[in-house]
């Protein structure tokens, strides 16, 4: 049995990647400083580590304790706002943290690594649906943190220490079908849960920012993909790099995008929930439109999302429902 690597296994989409490797046989080893992440969202039985990645000493101790056969990388700040606020803590925890990571591991021998990267690589992209082909020009040091992991990575590669695959996906939203795991950040910024946390009286007044776009209805139209979705395309991309196969990078989308305003009136639908909503200003930065193009990751993964926005939101809504949350 093969042991995986995932770090960050106790945040969203770590959590649910843990699940889908379980359920495929392999062993799971999780690494996450619990800073946004969740002890209670790692599956009972999975050898989990406190351990931040800015802790060289502490990740080579707790990777010593294991035989790796490979990396997911999930462990990240992830909030755009915070980023131009902060950048420095972001390059300092995505950067230099994945540096120490990459250092670590390849010193032990592991040579295979799946990378979490992100859309927001292409900026305001030229060209919509948007293919790997796009130019990279990230507009904010989150984005840009992401960036430089890239182009790390490569010269890793370019050095024989290692195989890589990144991930550049969209609106990640969803969550579990039986409900046991969801989205759970603080702050919540996603769309979809700030709209279903609405719905169900739990949140405050929903901003819609800018109804001038030039969209069908006016408001900003994104790529939402299932998170289980997601953890199957990281699941095909780890078989892939053990299989031998070469370093590639994937965006990870459905191909279809929605309208903020699509969005509120679908999650009306699911919950037969009124939601309480002002169009404010647009936000700086906020492209018009969001869509990708998952060409190549069908034909050179064969990777298929499986779920729509009707399955994303009726998930989400479980999980907002479950009196655990």
């Amino acid at each position: 049995m093969q042991t995986i690597l995932v770090t960050g296994g106790a945040g969203f989409i770590g959590s649910h990647t843990v699940r889908q490797l379980l359920k495929n046989n392999y062993k799971v080893v999780v690494f996450d400083n619990l800073f946004r992440g969740h002890a209670e969202a790692v599956p009972a039985g999975v050898d989990f580590e406190k351990v931040d990645l800015l802790d060289k000493k502490g990740l080579e101790e707790a990777l010593a304790r294991y035989k790796i056969d490979a990396v997911i990388h999930f462990a990240a700040l992830a909030y755009v706002g915070e980023s131009v606020s902060d950048p420095g803590w972001y390059y300092e925890v995505n950067t230099a943290g994945t540096v120490n990571l990459l250092n670590t591991i390849t010193k032990a021998g592991i040579s295979k690594i799946v990378f979490s990267s992100t859309c927001s690589l292409y900026g305001n992209a030229e060209h919509i649906p948007i293919s790997e082909n796009e130019s990279l020009k990230p507009i904010n040091p989150y984005a840009k943190s992401k960036y430089f992991i890239e182009q790390i990575l490569a010269d890793f590669n370019a050095a024989g220490k290692l195989s890589y695959i990144p991930l550049r996906y969209f609106n990640a939203a969803g969550c579990s079908p039986d409900g046991e795991i969801g989205e759970s950040h603080e702050p919540e910024t996603h769309l979809i849960p700030l709209v279903i946390l609405n719905a169900l009286g739990r949140g405050k007044q929903l901003k819609v920012f800018g109804a001038d776009y030039d969209t069908p209805d006016g408001t900003c139209i994104r790529d939402y993909i299932h998170v289980l979705d997601l953890a199957d395309a990281h699941l095909l991309a780890l078989k892939h790099l053990l299989a031998g196969g070469t370093p590639d990078v994937f965006n990870l989308g459905t191909g279809t995008g929605y309208s903020v305003l699509e969005v509120i009136r679908k999650v009306e639908e699911i919950s037969g929930k009124k939601v309480d909503y002002v169009v404010t200003g647009r936000r700086e930065g906020d492209p018009a439109t969001l869509v990708a193009d998952n060409k190549k990751v069908k034909e050179k993964l064969g990777w298929n999302p499986v779920y729509g926005l009707d399955e994303i939101i009726t998930h989400a809504l479980n999980w907002y429902r479950n009196p655990k949350y």
